[in-house]
């Protein structure tokens, strides 16, 4: 599940931002950001719990080093959860009210839908990259 959160945060991240950007591609792609944004944020959620029940059934193995890094690394999974969820709200939000062909919103209510999107897109990208580097480090650091 660990790789499949890695693989849909980045998906739903970039869908958004074409769906918000684009407004001439929405209908073709409401489906697969609606399905992302429940997809993503599961996929998210998941893997933050696996790995806390991972640290939990081996904290003892670990050194008080290696606690502060898998401690960082579990409070960027948390920061990618939240971004995911959001993310995944404000686009399924966004679907709803636009999806079907030639509907518009209305400007505020659009300009706000790609302002919050673009501010949750760049904070799940950061925020999974920031995961995975601090896990790769935990797994293949030396300290």
């Amino acid at each position: 599940m660990l790789h499949a959160a890695v693989v849909f945060v980045p998906l739903l991240a970039l869908g958004a931002v074409v769906y918000a950007l684009a407004a001439p591609w929405r209908p073709k792609l409401a489906w697969a950001v609606a399905l992302l944004g429940v997809v993503a944020p599961i996929t998210t959620f998941v893997a933050k719990e696996s790995g806390e029940k991972l640290y939990d059934s081996r904290i003892s193995t670990f050194s008080p080093k290696g606690k502060e890094i898998l401690a960082e690394h579990m409070d960027f999974g948390t920061t990618t959860f939240w971004f995911s969820l959001g993310l995944g709200v404000v686009s399924l939000s966004m679907v709803a009210l636009s999806y079907r062909a030639g509907r518009k919103l209305p400007a505020p209510a659009n300009v706000a839908f790609i302002v919050l999107t673009l501010v949750l897109a760049a904070g799940s990208g950061y925020y999974m990259f920031r995961t995975g580097d601090s896990g790769a480090t935990a797994v293949w650091g030396t300290y």
